[in-house]
C-alpha cells in the first residue's frame, strides 16, 4: 500500500510537470486578454441590453473566473439582467480549458464542450429574462478593491506567474488526491458512484460544481480527463460552477433570498443541462 500511494504521488507530480508550460501559456493569453480588453468586455455585455444573455455567454466562454464576479459585480448594480448573469455563470470555463488542452484532449471534444456550454447560457439566459424582468439594485465597490487584488498593478508577465502557480498547486494536489484516491479505493469503484443510477452522477457533479472555488472545475474536469466521469456529468458540473461570481454575488448583493433562488435556477438549469447531453451523446 505504501508503495501505491507513493507511485501515486509521483505520478501527479510527473502530470503536474507536464502540463505547467502550456498552462503558463494559457494564463499568458487569458491575461493579455484581460488586461488590455477586460474593461471593454465588461463595458460591452453592460451595455448589451436584451441580447445580454448572448454577450454574457460568450463573455463566460474565456477561460479565467474573473469575468463571472465581474457580471456579478455588474448584477448587483443593477447594470445587467439575471439572465445575462446566468447565462455568464453557466458558460463560465474557469480553469476546464487550459486543463483539457495540457491534457491533449482532442481539439473537437474541447469544441463540442465549450459548445455545449455556450447553448446552454444561451437558450436559458434568454429565457430567464423573459420570466424575470429585472437587475440587480445594491450598489458595489470594484472587485479587485473589495478583494485588495492587485493584478491589474502587476503587469501581464507577472499576473501570469502569479494564477499559474496558484492553480498547478491546486492541480497537483486535486491530481494527487485522486491518485491516491484510485490506488485505495479503485477507478471501477469510483465509476460505479456515478454510473450505478442514472441521473445520480450529474446531480453529484452538480454539487461539486457548486463550490465557489476553482479547484471543483479541476476536479471535475480530471475526472473526466481519467475518463471517470461523463461528458454529461462534466457539463453538469461545469455549467452549475461559476468560479468566484457566487461569492461576489453574496457578497455584493444583499437580497439573501434572490442570491439563493439565483443559485438555485443555477443548479437546476446545470442538471438538466448535463442530463440532456447524457441522453443525447
Amino acid at each position: 500500500m505504501p508503495y501505491n500511494i507513493l507511485h501515486a504521488v509521483l505520478h501527479a507530480l510527473k502530470e503536474t510537470a507536464i502540463i505547467l508550460p502550456i498552462l503558463f501559456l494559457s494564463y499568458l493569453l487569458v491575461e493579455f486578454i484581460e488586461h488590455k480588453a477586460g474593461d471593454r468586455v465588461t463595458g460591452f455585455v453592460a451595455s448589451a441590453g436584451k441580447a445580454g444573455p448572448l454577450l454574457g455567454a460568450v463573455v463566460g466562454l474565456i477561460p479565467q473566473c474573473g469575468f463571472s464576479g465581474a457580471a456579478a459585480s455588474l448584477f448587483s448594480v443593477g447594470t445587467i439582467t439575471v439572465g445575462t448573469l446566468i447565462a455568464a455563470f453557466l458558460s463560465t470555463s474557469d480553469e476546464m480549458l487550459p486543463i483539457l488542452v495540457s491534457a491533449a484532449v482532442p481539439a473537437k471534444e474541447i469544441i463540442l464542450i465549450l459548445l455545449i456550454k455556450f447553448s446552454s447560457a444561451v437558450i436559458f439566459g434568454f429565457l430567464i429574462d423573459l420570466i424575470f424582468k429585472r437587475n440587480g439594485s445594491e450598489s458595489i465597490e470594484c472587485m479587485c478593491e473589495t478583494e485588495k487584488c492587485c493584478c491589474k498593478h502587476d503587469g501581464i508577465f507577472l499576473s501570469a506567474i502569479k494564477h499559474t502557480v496558484k492553480i498547478i498547486l491546486i492541480v497537483f494536489t486535486v491530481t494527487c488526491v485522486l491518485n491516491v484516491g484510485f490506488e485505495i479505493v479503485g477507478t471501477d469503484n469510483i465509476k460505479g458512484v456515478f454510473i450505478s443510477v442514472p441521473i445520480l452522477g450529474e446531480i453529484v457533479s452538480g454539487m461539486i460544481g457548486l463550490i465557489p472555488n476553482c479547484s471543483s472545475s479541476v476536479l471535475l474536469t480530471d475526472l473526466y480527463v481519467q475518463n471517470v466521469i461523463t461528458i454529461g456529468q462534466l457539463i453538469s458540473g461545469l455549467c452549475v460552477n461559476a468560479g468566484v461570481g457566487l461569492i461576489v454575488l453574496f457578497r455584493a448583493n444583499r437580497n439573501l433570498r434572490e442570491n439563493l433562488c439565483i443559485t438555485g435556477i443555477l443548479y437546476l438549469v446545470g442538471v438538466i443541462s448535463g442530463i440532456i447531453v447524457s441522453f443525447v451523446l
